[in-house]
């Protein structure tokens, strides 16, 4: 499967989004996860934000 980023021509009805073709259940838990990440990088207060999201992705990247 292909992951389709939003293109902001977001549909509430049905099961899947028209807009993207991602389900609504797959991108609940897409807002979740960044909402978790968001949340994590205030606690930490960092100021290079862009910096840990870098590396997060790299090592995401690498262990996939």
């Amino acid at each position: 499967m292909k992951f389709n980023p939003c293109n902001d021509e977001c549909t509430y009805d049905g099961s899947h989004c028209q807009g993207c073709g991602r389900s609504h259940e797959e991108i609940a838990e897409t807002k979740k996860l960044v909402m978790s990440i968001v949340n994590f990088v205030q606690a930490q207060a960092y100021d290079n934000g862009e910096d840990f999201m870098k590396a997060i992705s790299k090592s995401v990247l690498k262990k996939l």
